[in-house]
Protein backbone atom coordinates (compact mmCIF):
# COMPACT_ATOMS: atom_id res chain seq x y z
CA UNK A 1 0.00 0.00 0.00
CA UNK A 2 0.94 3.45 -0.66
CA UNK A 3 0.91 6.27 2.27
CA UNK A 4 -2.51 7.63 1.26
CA UNK A 5 -3.90 4.22 1.15
CA UNK A 6 -2.53 3.17 4.15
CA UNK A 7 -3.71 5.87 6.32
CA UNK A 8 -7.02 5.03 4.61
CA UNK A 9 -6.84 1.36 6.18
CA UNK A 10 -5.48 2.37 9.11
CA UNK A 11 -8.30 5.12 9.63
CA UNK A 12 -11.87 4.56 7.91
CA UNK A 13 -14.69 2.00 8.53
CA UNK A 14 -15.48 1.92 4.60
CA UNK A 15 -19.61 0.95 4.19
CA UNK A 16 -20.64 -1.62 1.90
CA UNK A 17 -17.05 -3.33 2.55
CA UNK A 18 -15.55 -6.69 3.59
CA UNK A 19 -13.43 -5.26 6.64
CA UNK A 20 -11.21 -8.26 6.32
CA UNK A 21 -10.44 -7.97 2.56
CA UNK A 22 -10.30 -4.48 2.99
CA UNK A 23 -7.34 -4.09 5.68
CA UNK A 24 -5.37 -6.50 4.03
CA UNK A 25 -5.47 -4.93 0.11
CA UNK A 26 -6.65 -1.52 1.17
CA UNK A 27 -8.47 0.74 -1.13
CA UNK A 28 -8.98 2.24 -4.34
CA UNK A 29 -9.03 6.11 -4.35
CA UNK A 30 -10.69 8.58 -6.99
CA UNK A 31 -9.00 11.78 -7.16
CA UNK A 32 -10.80 13.76 -10.29
CA UNK A 33 -13.60 13.25 -12.65
CA UNK A 34 -14.82 14.73 -15.60
CA UNK A 35 -17.95 14.05 -17.76
CA UNK A 36 -18.65 9.89 -17.27
CA UNK A 37 -14.87 9.81 -16.83
CA UNK A 38 -13.15 9.24 -13.41
CA UNK A 39 -9.41 9.38 -13.12
CA UNK A 40 -8.06 7.17 -9.68
CA UNK A 41 -4.68 7.99 -7.57
CA UNK A 42 -2.48 5.79 -10.26
CA UNK A 43 -3.62 8.01 -13.08
CA UNK A 44 -5.81 5.17 -14.82
CA UNK A 45 -8.86 6.73 -16.54
CA UNK A 46 -12.59 4.70 -15.82
CA UNK A 47 -15.40 5.30 -17.76
CA UNK A 48 -17.92 4.94 -14.66
CA UNK A 49 -20.88 3.38 -15.70
CA UNK A 50 -22.98 3.62 -12.57
CA UNK A 51 -22.91 7.29 -12.29
CA UNK A 52 -21.38 6.81 -8.74
CA UNK A 53 -24.02 5.07 -6.64
CA UNK A 54 -26.74 5.45 -9.59
CA UNK A 55 -26.84 8.89 -8.87
CA UNK A 56 -24.32 11.32 -11.36
CA UNK A 57 -26.83 11.57 -13.58
CA UNK A 58 -25.70 15.21 -15.00
CA UNK A 59 -21.75 13.31 -14.91
CA UNK A 60 -19.04 15.18 -13.38
CA UNK A 61 -17.57 18.35 -13.02
CA UNK A 62 -20.23 20.37 -13.97
CA UNK A 63 -19.56 24.11 -13.84
CA UNK A 64 -22.88 25.39 -13.01
CA UNK A 65 -23.25 23.12 -9.93
CA UNK A 66 -19.83 24.38 -8.67
CA UNK A 67 -21.00 27.46 -9.46
CA UNK A 68 -24.84 27.40 -7.88
CA UNK A 69 -22.99 26.16 -4.98
CA UNK A 70 -20.49 28.74 -4.09
CA UNK A 71 -23.08 31.56 -4.52
CA UNK A 72 -25.44 29.66 -2.08
CA UNK A 73 -22.56 29.41 0.03
CA UNK A 74 -21.89 33.18 -0.02
CA UNK A 75 -25.55 34.59 0.32
CA UNK A 76 -26.46 31.60 3.02
CA UNK A 77 -24.29 28.85 3.72
CA UNK A 78 -26.95 27.38 6.53
CA UNK A 79 -29.74 27.91 8.54
CA UNK A 80 -32.09 25.56 10.00
CA UNK A 81 -36.02 25.17 9.14
CA UNK A 82 -37.19 24.15 12.60
CA UNK A 83 -39.99 25.83 14.14
CA UNK A 84 -40.86 27.38 10.63
CA UNK A 85 -37.58 28.84 9.69
CA UNK A 86 -36.98 28.48 5.95
CA UNK A 87 -34.88 29.64 3.10
CA UNK A 88 -35.58 31.10 -0.01
CA UNK A 89 -33.78 28.06 -2.13
CA UNK A 90 -35.54 25.42 -0.44
CA UNK A 91 -38.98 27.24 -1.41
CA UNK A 92 -37.97 27.66 -4.92
CA UNK A 93 -37.02 23.55 -5.14
CA UNK A 94 -39.99 22.62 -3.40
CA UNK A 95 -42.48 24.53 -5.74
CA UNK A 96 -40.14 22.94 -8.66
CA UNK A 97 -40.69 19.36 -7.55
CA UNK A 98 -44.33 19.55 -7.05
CA UNK A 99 -44.46 20.82 -10.29
CA UNK A 100 -42.94 17.32 -11.84
CA UNK A 101 -44.13 15.22 -8.91
CA UNK A 102 -47.20 12.61 -9.19
CA UNK A 103 -50.40 14.17 -9.06
CA UNK A 104 -51.89 13.61 -5.50
CA UNK A 105 -48.58 14.64 -3.83
CA UNK A 106 -48.65 18.12 -1.81
CA UNK A 107 -45.93 18.39 0.22
CA UNK A 108 -42.40 17.94 0.41
CA UNK A 109 -40.23 17.13 3.58
CA UNK A 110 -36.00 17.69 2.75
CA UNK A 111 -33.16 15.85 4.48
CA UNK A 112 -29.33 14.36 3.07
CA UNK A 113 -30.01 10.96 1.85
CA UNK A 114 -32.70 8.49 0.64
CA UNK A 115 -32.20 5.86 4.03
CA UNK A 116 -33.54 9.12 6.14
CA UNK A 117 -36.19 9.61 3.64
CA UNK A 118 -37.39 6.33 3.63
CA UNK A 119 -37.00 6.63 8.06
CA UNK A 120 -39.10 9.68 7.96
CA UNK A 121 -42.00 8.40 5.71
CA UNK A 122 -41.93 5.49 8.30
CA UNK A 123 -42.53 7.83 11.08
CA UNK A 124 -45.00 9.38 9.82
CA UNK A 125 -47.15 6.50 8.56
CA UNK A 126 -46.75 5.21 12.47
CA UNK A 127 -47.34 8.81 13.58
CA UNK A 128 -50.64 9.13 11.54
CA UNK A 129 -52.67 6.22 12.21
CA UNK A 130 -51.77 6.93 16.21
CA UNK A 131 -53.65 10.31 15.27
CA UNK A 132 -56.64 8.45 13.80
CA UNK A 133 -56.93 6.20 16.46
CA UNK A 134 -55.93 2.86 15.31
CA UNK A 135 -52.58 1.90 17.11
CA UNK A 136 -52.42 -1.68 16.14
CA UNK A 137 -52.46 -0.26 12.29
CA UNK A 138 -48.38 0.09 11.99
CA UNK A 139 -46.73 -2.85 9.71
CA UNK A 140 -45.08 -2.16 6.94
CA UNK A 141 -44.46 -4.58 3.70
CA UNK A 142 -41.79 -4.29 1.98
CA UNK A 143 -40.31 -7.15 -0.93
CA UNK A 144 -37.59 -9.46 -0.78
CA UNK A 145 -34.73 -8.02 -3.19
CA UNK A 146 -35.74 -4.56 -2.27
CA UNK A 147 -33.42 -1.69 -1.44
CA UNK A 148 -34.65 0.97 0.70
CA UNK A 149 -31.86 2.06 2.94
CA UNK A 150 -29.14 1.20 6.00
CA UNK A 151 -31.05 2.97 8.98
CA UNK A 152 -32.25 0.66 11.61
CA UNK A 153 -35.55 0.81 9.92
CA UNK A 154 -35.06 1.33 6.53
CA UNK A 155 -32.35 -1.75 6.11
CA UNK A 156 -35.37 -3.45 7.85
CA UNK A 157 -36.89 -2.76 4.51
CA UNK A 158 -34.51 -3.60 2.57
CA UNK A 159 -34.95 -7.08 1.74
CA UNK A 160 -31.38 -8.28 0.81
CA UNK A 161 -30.49 -10.75 3.64
CA UNK A 162 -26.90 -9.47 4.51
CA UNK A 163 -28.43 -6.63 5.68
CA UNK A 164 -29.75 -8.20 8.28
CA UNK A 165 -27.44 -11.23 9.59
CA UNK A 166 -26.11 -10.13 12.61
CA UNK A 167 -27.72 -6.78 12.87
CA UNK A 168 -30.69 -7.98 15.06
CA UNK A 169 -33.17 -7.03 11.85
CA UNK A 170 -35.55 -6.30 10.73
CA UNK A 171 -36.87 -4.90 13.37
CA UNK A 172 -41.00 -4.83 14.68
CA UNK A 173 -43.56 -4.33 12.15
CA UNK A 174 -41.38 -4.67 9.00
CA UNK A 175 -42.73 -7.58 6.83
CA UNK A 176 -41.23 -9.02 3.55
CA UNK A 177 -43.90 -10.33 0.64
CA UNK A 178 -42.27 -11.88 -2.02
CA UNK A 179 -40.23 -10.65 -4.93
CA UNK A 180 -41.12 -9.53 -8.56
CA UNK A 181 -38.28 -11.01 -9.86
CA UNK A 182 -39.83 -12.83 -12.82
CA UNK A 183 -37.06 -14.47 -14.10
CA UNK A 184 -36.20 -16.48 -10.27
CA UNK A 185 -39.92 -16.81 -9.40
CA UNK A 186 -41.81 -17.32 -12.08
CA UNK A 187 -43.11 -20.87 -12.41
CA UNK A 188 -42.78 -23.20 -15.42
CA UNK A 189 -44.89 -22.75 -18.60
CA UNK A 190 -46.07 -19.32 -15.99
CA UNK A 191 -46.88 -15.88 -18.12
CA UNK A 192 -45.62 -12.52 -16.51
CA UNK A 193 -49.54 -11.77 -16.08
CA UNK A 194 -49.90 -14.98 -14.06
CA UNK A 195 -46.93 -14.37 -11.96
CA UNK A 196 -48.10 -10.73 -11.46
CA UNK A 197 -51.54 -12.24 -10.36
CA UNK A 198 -49.53 -14.87 -7.84
CA UNK A 199 -48.08 -11.85 -6.46
CA UNK A 200 -50.82 -9.97 -5.59
CA UNK A 201 -52.37 -12.83 -4.07
CA UNK A 202 -49.13 -13.56 -2.56
CA UNK A 203 -49.78 -10.11 -1.14
CA UNK A 204 -53.44 -10.05 -0.10
CA UNK A 205 -52.80 -13.10 1.63
CA UNK A 206 -50.56 -11.65 3.96
CA UNK A 207 -52.34 -8.89 4.50
CA UNK A 208 -55.33 -10.86 5.86
CA UNK A 209 -53.27 -13.40 7.74
CA UNK A 210 -51.84 -10.31 9.67
CA UNK A 211 -55.25 -8.84 9.83
CA UNK A 212 -55.87 -5.80 7.59
CA UNK A 213 -56.09 -3.55 10.26
CA UNK A 214 -52.78 -3.92 11.52
CA UNK A 215 -51.08 -3.37 8.12
CA UNK A 216 -50.32 0.42 7.32
CA UNK A 217 -48.59 0.52 4.20
CA UNK A 218 -46.44 -1.54 1.33
CA UNK A 219 -43.32 0.16 -0.34
CA UNK A 220 -41.57 -1.18 -3.32
CA UNK A 221 -39.07 0.68 -5.62
CA UNK A 222 -40.38 1.14 -9.68
CA UNK A 223 -37.87 -0.70 -10.75
CA UNK A 224 -35.70 -3.11 -8.23
CA UNK A 225 -32.04 -1.39 -8.10
CA UNK A 226 -29.62 -2.63 -5.78
CA UNK A 227 -31.63 -6.20 -6.06
CA UNK A 228 -30.85 -7.21 -9.37
CA UNK A 229 -32.12 -3.84 -11.62
CA UNK A 230 -35.65 -5.63 -12.20
CA UNK A 231 -38.50 -4.45 -14.11
CA UNK A 232 -41.94 -4.83 -12.74
CA UNK A 233 -43.48 -7.69 -14.66
CA UNK A 234 -46.67 -7.23 -16.95
CA UNK A 235 -49.14 -6.52 -14.67
CA UNK A 236 -47.98 -6.73 -11.50
CA UNK A 237 -48.59 -2.73 -9.99
CA UNK A 238 -52.08 -2.51 -11.66
CA UNK A 239 -52.74 -5.91 -9.35
CA UNK A 240 -50.74 -4.21 -6.58
CA UNK A 241 -52.20 -1.04 -5.99
CA UNK A 242 -55.93 -3.46 -6.30
CA UNK A 243 -54.86 -4.98 -3.14
CA UNK A 244 -53.94 -2.04 -1.46
CA UNK A 245 -56.86 0.37 -2.59
CA UNK A 246 -59.18 -2.73 -0.96
CA UNK A 247 -57.54 -2.59 2.62
CA UNK A 248 -57.09 0.64 3.03
CA UNK A 249 -53.30 0.42 2.82
CA UNK A 250 -50.63 3.34 2.27
CA UNK A 251 -48.29 3.14 -1.30
CA UNK A 252 -44.99 4.65 -0.81
CA UNK A 253 -42.99 4.63 -3.51
CA UNK A 254 -38.93 4.84 -3.36
CA UNK A 255 -38.09 6.17 -6.15
CA UNK A 256 -34.57 7.02 -5.00
CA UNK A 257 -32.84 5.28 -8.23
CA UNK A 258 -35.14 5.36 -10.14
CA UNK A 259 -36.11 9.45 -9.78
CA UNK A 260 -35.70 12.33 -12.06
CA UNK A 261 -34.43 10.69 -15.43
CA UNK A 262 -33.11 7.46 -14.73
CA UNK A 263 -35.87 5.57 -16.76
CA UNK A 264 -36.55 7.68 -19.22
CA UNK A 265 -39.46 9.47 -17.54
CA UNK A 266 -38.94 11.98 -14.74
CA UNK A 267 -40.54 9.12 -12.06
CA UNK A 268 -40.50 5.74 -12.25
CA UNK A 269 -44.46 6.70 -10.78
CA UNK A 270 -45.66 7.99 -14.13
CA UNK A 271 -43.74 4.98 -16.32
CA UNK A 272 -45.76 2.02 -14.53
CA UNK A 273 -48.67 3.99 -13.69
CA UNK A 274 -48.21 4.19 -10.52
CA UNK A 275 -50.41 6.71 -7.67
CA UNK A 276 -48.23 7.00 -4.63
CA UNK A 277 -49.31 8.57 -1.15
CA UNK A 278 -46.07 9.11 -0.51
CA UNK A 279 -42.69 8.83 -2.44
CA UNK A 280 -39.08 9.53 -1.60
CA UNK A 281 -36.29 10.69 -3.69
CA UNK A 282 -32.94 11.66 -3.30
CA UNK A 283 -29.36 10.29 -5.25
CA UNK A 284 -30.26 12.10 -8.77
CA UNK A 285 -31.88 15.47 -7.64
CA UNK A 286 -28.18 16.95 -6.94
CA UNK A 287 -26.68 14.41 -9.21
CA UNK A 288 -24.66 13.35 -6.44
CA UNK A 289 -23.17 16.91 -5.88
CA UNK A 290 -24.58 17.51 -2.23
CA UNK A 291 -25.94 14.72 0.22
CA UNK A 292 -30.14 15.54 -0.05
CA UNK A 293 -33.27 14.16 -0.62
CA UNK A 294 -36.76 14.95 -1.01
CA UNK A 295 -39.81 13.16 0.23
CA UNK A 296 -43.11 13.79 -0.80
CA UNK A 297 -46.79 13.52 0.96
CA UNK A 298 -50.36 13.39 -0.06
CA UNK A 299 -52.84 16.28 0.95
CA UNK A 300 -54.39 14.00 2.88
CA UNK A 301 -51.57 13.00 4.81
CA UNK A 302 -51.01 16.42 5.53
CA UNK A 303 -54.21 17.08 6.97
CA UNK A 304 -53.46 14.66 9.29
CA UNK A 305 -50.27 15.95 10.25
CA UNK A 306 -51.62 19.30 11.21
CA UNK A 307 -54.44 17.51 13.12
CA UNK A 308 -51.40 15.97 14.88
CA UNK A 309 -50.31 19.06 15.95
CA UNK A 310 -53.17 20.16 17.48
CA UNK A 311 -53.08 17.06 19.45
CA UNK A 312 -49.67 16.46 20.45
CA UNK A 313 -47.79 19.72 19.81
CA UNK A 314 -44.90 20.26 17.37
CA UNK A 315 -44.51 17.71 14.30
CA UNK A 316 -41.44 16.33 16.89
CA UNK A 317 -39.48 15.12 13.68
CA UNK A 318 -36.35 16.37 11.70
CA UNK A 319 -32.99 16.89 10.51
CA UNK A 320 -30.22 19.77 11.44
CA UNK A 321 -29.84 19.74 7.53
CA UNK A 322 -33.38 19.41 6.45
CA UNK A 323 -34.01 21.97 3.97
CA UNK A 324 -30.01 22.77 3.85
CA UNK A 325 -30.09 26.44 1.62
CA UNK A 326 -26.77 25.06 -0.36
CA UNK A 327 -28.46 21.73 -1.21
CA UNK A 328 -31.63 23.32 -2.47
CA UNK A 329 -29.79 25.63 -5.05
CA UNK A 330 -27.69 22.55 -6.28
CA UNK A 331 -30.75 20.66 -7.17
CA UNK A 332 -32.53 23.76 -8.48
CA UNK A 333 -29.37 23.92 -10.92
CA UNK A 334 -29.24 20.38 -11.39
CA UNK A 335 -32.80 20.14 -12.44
CA UNK A 336 -32.18 22.80 -15.06
CA UNK A 337 -29.42 20.87 -16.80
CA UNK A 338 -31.51 17.70 -17.05
CA UNK A 339 -34.27 20.24 -18.74
CA UNK A 340 -32.01 22.36 -20.49
CA UNK A 341 -30.22 19.25 -22.23
CA UNK A 342 -33.03 17.26 -22.47
CA UNK A 343 -31.33 14.17 -20.22
CA UNK A 344 -34.89 12.51 -19.64
CA UNK A 345 -35.22 11.88 -23.47
CA UNK A 346 -31.77 11.10 -23.68
CA UNK A 347 -31.94 8.38 -21.54
CA UNK A 348 -35.15 6.85 -23.15
CA UNK A 349 -33.54 6.83 -26.34
CA UNK A 350 -30.01 5.98 -25.51
CA UNK A 351 -31.14 3.91 -23.08
CA UNK A 352 -32.86 2.16 -25.42
CA UNK A 353 -29.60 1.44 -27.44
CA UNK A 354 -28.16 0.37 -24.89
CA UNK A 355 -30.30 -2.36 -23.80
CA UNK A 356 -30.19 -3.35 -28.06
CA UNK A 357 -26.17 -3.59 -28.11
CA UNK A 358 -26.38 -5.78 -24.47
CA UNK A 359 -28.66 -8.18 -25.79
CA UNK A 360 -27.22 -8.31 -29.30
CA UNK A 361 -23.80 -8.96 -27.76
CA UNK A 362 -24.28 -11.84 -25.40
CA UNK A 363 -27.34 -13.47 -27.35
CA UNK A 364 -25.95 -16.44 -27.97
CA UNK A 365 -23.84 -16.84 -24.75
CA UNK A 366 -24.50 -19.67 -22.51
CA UNK A 367 -22.87 -17.20 -19.70
CA UNK A 368 -26.04 -14.69 -19.65
CA UNK A 369 -29.37 -15.62 -19.01
CA UNK A 370 -30.81 -12.01 -19.91
CA UNK A 371 -30.41 -8.36 -20.26
CA UNK A 372 -33.00 -6.77 -17.96
CA UNK A 373 -33.49 -3.00 -17.09
CA UNK A 374 -34.98 0.31 -18.89
CA UNK A 375 -33.80 3.56 -19.79
CA UNK A 376 -30.11 4.17 -18.85
CA UNK A 377 -30.47 0.93 -15.92
CA UNK A 378 -29.25 -2.20 -16.98
CA UNK A 379 -28.38 -5.40 -15.23
CA UNK A 380 -26.48 -8.25 -16.93
CA UNK A 381 -27.66 -11.98 -15.47
CA UNK A 382 -24.75 -13.86 -15.30
CA UNK A 383 -24.91 -17.86 -15.38
CA UNK A 384 -23.02 -21.44 -16.09
CA UNK A 385 -25.58 -22.68 -18.16
CA UNK A 386 -29.10 -20.63 -19.58
CA UNK A 387 -29.65 -23.54 -21.23
CA UNK A 388 -30.13 -25.19 -17.75
CA UNK A 389 -30.52 -22.22 -15.81
CA UNK A 390 -27.47 -23.24 -13.83
CA UNK A 391 -25.79 -20.72 -10.97
CA UNK A 392 -22.39 -20.27 -10.30
CA UNK A 393 -21.37 -21.39 -6.79
CA UNK A 394 -21.31 -18.68 -4.29
CA UNK A 395 -18.32 -19.09 -3.62
CA UNK A 396 -16.60 -18.56 -7.39
CA UNK A 397 -17.89 -14.68 -6.74
CA UNK A 398 -17.98 -14.49 -10.06
CA UNK A 399 -19.49 -11.09 -10.66
CA UNK A 400 -16.82 -9.41 -8.21
CA UNK A 401 -13.84 -10.90 -10.54
CA UNK A 402 -15.74 -9.47 -13.36
CA UNK A 403 -16.10 -6.24 -11.84
CA UNK A 404 -11.77 -6.11 -10.87
CA UNK A 405 -11.31 -7.19 -14.66
CA UNK A 406 -13.81 -4.36 -16.10
CA UNK A 407 -11.78 -1.45 -13.47
CA UNK A 408 -8.33 -2.75 -14.92
CA UNK A 409 -9.76 -2.13 -18.53
CA UNK A 410 -10.80 0.90 -17.62
CA UNK A 411 -15.00 0.65 -16.38
CA UNK A 412 -16.53 0.74 -13.66
CA UNK A 413 -19.70 -1.65 -13.20
CA UNK A 414 -21.57 -2.32 -10.13
CA UNK A 415 -21.01 -6.15 -8.57
CA UNK A 416 -24.04 -7.64 -7.58
CA UNK A 417 -22.72 -10.28 -5.61
CA UNK A 418 -26.18 -11.92 -3.93
CA UNK A 419 -27.56 -12.37 -7.71
CA UNK A 420 -24.53 -12.77 -9.89
CA UNK A 421 -25.52 -9.55 -12.06
CA UNK A 422 -23.31 -7.25 -13.41
CA UNK A 423 -25.17 -3.68 -12.89
CA UNK A 424 -24.90 -0.24 -15.14
CA UNK A 425 -26.74 2.69 -14.54
CA UNK A 426 -24.15 5.23 -16.43
CA UNK A 427 -24.66 8.69 -16.45
CA UNK A 428 -27.90 10.47 -18.46
CA UNK A 429 -25.02 12.67 -20.85
CA UNK A 430 -24.14 9.25 -22.10
CA UNK A 431 -23.72 9.19 -26.16
CA UNK A 432 -24.38 6.01 -28.22
CA UNK A 433 -20.54 6.40 -28.66
CA UNK A 434 -19.87 5.99 -24.91
CA UNK A 435 -22.63 2.91 -25.03
CA UNK A 436 -20.33 1.41 -27.35
CA UNK A 437 -16.95 1.79 -25.47
CA UNK A 438 -19.00 0.62 -22.17
CA UNK A 439 -20.16 -2.13 -23.80
CA UNK A 440 -16.75 -3.42 -25.66
CA UNK A 441 -14.74 -3.29 -22.11
CA UNK A 442 -17.83 -5.01 -20.87
CA UNK A 443 -17.20 -7.43 -23.50
CA UNK A 444 -13.81 -8.33 -23.20
CA UNK A 445 -13.43 -8.47 -19.54
CA UNK A 446 -16.25 -10.44 -18.94
CA UNK A 447 -15.65 -13.23 -21.80
CA UNK A 448 -11.95 -12.66 -19.95
CA UNK A 449 -13.31 -13.55 -16.55
CA UNK A 450 -15.21 -16.49 -18.51
CA UNK A 451 -12.21 -18.40 -20.22
CA UNK A 452 -11.10 -19.18 -16.76
CA UNK A 453 -14.15 -20.16 -15.13
CA UNK A 454 -16.17 -22.40 -17.63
Amino acid sequence: MNNLTQIDANSILHPATNADDFARNGSKIIESGKGIYLRDQSGQQLIDAVAGLWCVNVGYGREELAEAMQKAAMELSYYHTFSGMSNRPQIDLAERLLEKAPDGLSKVFFGSGGSDGNDSLIKIVWYINNIQNKPQKKKIISRWQAYHGTSLATASLTGLPSFHTAFDLPINNILHTESPDFFRHGLEGETQLQFSARRADQLEEMILREGADTVAAFIAEPVLGAGGVVPPPEGYFAAIQKVLKRYDILFIVDEVVCGYGRLGKWFGSEMYDLRPDMMTTAKALTSGYFPFSATFISDEIWQLLKEGSVKYGNFAHGYTYAGHPIGAAVAMANLKIIEKENLVDNAANVGAYFHQQLNQRFANDDFVAEVRGVGMIAAVQLVKDKNTKTFFDKSTKISAKVAQQCYENGLISRPLPSLDSMAFSPPLICTTQDIDNIVNIFDQSVRSVMAQEL
